[in-house]
């Protein structure tokens, strides 16, 4: 789930603890407010690093995230099915039209990165894209009314709202929120009143993004029981109305505290400044070079200096990791429509919606990163393991292919199970399901819950803090398009989606989500050790 109360504010002196003068620690800084009383350089004294507390401002962006998850997972978890019990969808026209609102979401991405860096910035782009957001939700609001659906406008409608506004939208904000947040965060080291313990912005940036997430999924959460139930009791023109309130009342909360923030100004030429240092460098290619981009280095007279040349270098090592992504968020989409089809095949409670059981993902979420913010990763890091992006990203991997494998022996045992079987019988009713309890799904969710902790959270905070300053929404932007390309895979995959060659579409994703696992690690692990020097 495509975000983080006053536990996240504990900062502790055993929290985070990595060695000063070991490798371990972080060399890439944010790039937030310079001031505020902080060292610059590592201090001499210095004996380990903790993240600090999280400030006002990004609390403010955090609450801001927290509504716009409890609308956007809330409504778009009842896509599917509002798809084939209003509109009369099939399975697998549901789960492609949900793929193809996901393409567009993460596609978008790029175009919110641009606007952002070249002519609003972070923080104008953000309150644009969230007004689209409101104006989205009210006309999926109206489609989805009796007189709109009577008169054959549902679907019509929805692909309107949902494609031309909401997943726009969605994606707009998306690469801009991770490096605003970063923003807010002042640079350098804060002494604590412990001799030689600091806090450390490059951990504190670590724990933003966490508990952006944590933020995220609380919404999700609560999004995905209210909005459910009020779709259930109520109406669905009532539950996308609400969703369009809690955006409004989210990004009004962000803009409230606008005075406060650190806002960093749009920059033109960034694009044309990464174009004149690569031809520049292509011009003066010497023999021996490491890097293409070396013979930038040193450039005198030029625009750009050694900071923006290795910042580029780091963020063009940072899209070689996204390049792995794509199957890892192939096989994550399905809690958003095939395990949604798979639960309507499941036994339940009547006052349980197929949605609601998704509720599982991001409470899973919620508990499990304050436990492993303050107590798996400093304890690993203490032990003397250095547990990097790329090893934090390996883990998240591994327990997603752990899922898939799960999710396909759940497949295999509802089919197994009567009295329809494989739903392929001359006489299955509409809406029929198996002797099989739905419960047996949270153990899908949770693990896919677990895996993003680990995964989705460490991917934005690699594309931020490998990133130049003014680029960071861009390559924020190019890490959401593997997101993209894993929707494309996902609208090629969805033509299987029905019964039975759905469990052989997830036995096939158990098999490419291994197969990944295991190239990505072998592939990158020295990049842990490259980051930490």
């Amino acid at each position: 789930m495509e975000s983080h109360p006053n536990s996240a504010h504990v900062s502790s002196q055993t929290e985070e603890a990595i060695v000063c003068n070991d490798e371990r620690v972080p060399l890439i800084e944010p790039a937030g407010p310079p001031n505020d009383g902080n060292i610059v350089k590592p201090p001499a004294d210095m004996v380990y690093g903790i993240a600090g507390k999280l400030n006002y401002q990004t609390i403010l962006a955090c609450v801001a995230k927290l509504f716009e998850s409890l609308s956007y997972n809330g409504a778009s978890f009842m896509y599917v099915e509002y798809l084939q019990t209003a509109l009369n969808t099939t399975k697998p026209q549901s789960v492609a039209l949900n793929r193809i609102s996901l393409f567009i979401t993460f596609t978008s991405g790029t175009i919110g990165a641009f606007i952002s860096d070249h002519w609003l910035g972070k923080f104008k782009t953000i309150i644009f894209f969230a007004v689209s957001y409101v104006i989205g939700y009210s006309l999926l609001a109206i489609s989805s009314t009796n007189i709109s659906l009577s008169h054959g406008f549902g679907l019509t409608g929805f692909c309107i709202a949902v494609f031309m506004f909401i997943s726009p939208s969605v994606g707009g904000i998306a690469p801009n929120m991770p490096g605003f947040v970063v923003e807010q965060i002042p640079i350098g080291y804060r002494p604590t009143t412990t001799p030689g313990i600091y806090e450390a912005s490059s951990l504190t940036v670590e724990r933003a993004m966490r508990y952006c997430y944590w933020f995220v999924n609380i919404g999700s959460s609560i999004g995905l029981t209210l909005l459910p139930l009020i779709a259930i009791y109520w109406s669905f023109p009532m539950a996308y109305t609400l969703a369009a309130f809690s955006v409004a009342i989210g990004y009004t909360v962000m803009a409230s505290g606008s005075k406060h923030y650190t806002k960093v100004k749009p920059q033109s030429s960034a694009l044309k400044k990464v174009w004149r240092c690569v031809c520049y460098a292509r011009r003066h290619k010497r023999q021996g070079q490491a890097h293409f981009l070396d013979s930038s280095l040193g450039a005198t007279g030029q625009e750009w200096n050694d900071e923006f040349v290795f910042g580029l270098q780091r963020g063009l090592r940072a899209c070689k990791v996204f390049m792995f992504y794509p199957i890892y968020w192939v096989v994550n989409m399905n809690i958003s429509d095939n395990l949604i089809n798979q639960a309507l095949a499941m036994r339940r409670p009547d006052w349980l919606s197929v949605s609601q059981i998704a509720l599982a993902n991001p409470i899973i979420i919620t508990i499990a990163i304050p436990v492993v913010d303050h107590y798996i990763l400093p304890l690993i890091r203490r032990l003397g393991f250095r547990f990097g992006p790329i090893a934090r990203i390996t883990t998240g991997f591994a327990i997603a292919f752990c899922c898939s494998l799960y999710v396909a022996i759940l497949q295999k045992a509802i089919y197994l199970t009567g009295p329809y079987y494989d739903f392929t019988g001359p006489e299955v009713p509409y809406g029929a399901f198996n002797d099989i309890s739905i419960w047996f799904e949270i153990v899908s969710y949770g693990l896919f819950g677990i895996s993003e902790v680990f995964a989705a959270t460490t991917g934005f905070e690699f594309a931020c803090t490998q990133a130049p300053e003014e680029l960071r929404s861009l390559f924020t932007a190019l890490y959401m398009l593997s997101t993209s390309v894993g929707s494309i895979v996902g609208i090629f995959f969805a033509k299987w989606g029905g019964d039975p060659q759905v469990f052989y579409l997830f036995v096939i994703e158990a098999v490419l989500m291994g197969a990944t696992t295991v190239i990505f690690y072998f592939s990158f692990r020295h990049y842990d050790k490259m980051i930490a020097e």
